[in-house]
């Protein structure tokens, strides 16, 4: 990027009112140009493939494919993408998870326009950018002592195990939801054993309420 070349932005939000906002907010700038809006996961990873932005700014609940996963996948295959969550959620397993998945900054809705602005200028800077409470909450993690396998971990589930998840949760049982997905018994068993593993907990009840905190399942009628 040039000194006269405007930073590229991928907005990705499933809230049209609050895509429009940020945009305005950053193309005030003069030197941010938002190239693409998605307005969920799974068209923020092809969209990045397509504009190649300096910075994608990410909610974390967004449906088909929620920003962990969205990031992840983004940093996996478009590696220059520097990735900004912008989101109003503060919780722990959000923050580390997203962390893990390679995120460059965190920063909350809450803040002010021109905070925003610099932070998408820092990420694209190479920089990386926490809001005040994350960042006291990954220094609260670095200090206390623990060691990682104490912390919660929050790996993001495939698309698959997703798909077998929001069938379980619908009361779908084993069998029922092999048939659906066209797979086996056995295999129904295998992610769910992942699922719980991943998210940890034990129980179908316990993973469903899990994912739906977590913004990793949209349940509707069928």
């Amino acid at each position: 990027m040039t000194s006269s070349a405007p930073l590229r932005v991928l907005l990705a939000d499933d809230h049209a009112v609050v895509r429009k906002g940020i945009r305005e907010f950053l193309e005030e700038d003069g030197e941010i140009r938002v190239v693409a809006e998605a307005t969920d996961g799974a068209d923020a990873v092809r969209l990045a493939g397509e504009h190649q932005p300096h910075v994608a700014v990410l909610d974390v609940q967004m449906p088909v494919m929620n920003g962990i996963e969205a990031t992840r996948q983004i940093k996996a295959a478009y590696p220059d993408v520097r990735v900004l969550i912008l989101t109003a959620y503060d919780d722990d397993p959000y923050v580390f998870a997203l962390l893990r998945a390679g995120a460059d900054g965190y920063v909350l809705k809450n803040t002010d326009p021109d905070d925003l602005v610099r932070a998408v200028k820092a990420i694209a800077a190479g920089g990386k950018v926490l809001a005040p409470d994350i960042a006291a909450k990954v220094v609260a993690q670095v200090t206390s002592g623990k060691p990682a396998a104490a912390q919660e971990q929050v790996e993001a589930l495939t698309d698959r195990e997703v798909a077998v998840l929001r069938l379980a949760a619908l009361g779908w049982t084993n069998k029922a939801i092999a048939a659906e997905l066209v797979i086996s018994d056995r295999t129904v068993q295998g992610h769910l054993a992942n699922i719980y593993s991943k998210i940890g907990v034990t129980t179908r009840t316990e993973a469903v309420t899990k994912a739906l905190k977590l913004g990793w399942l949209v349940l509707d009628a069928r």
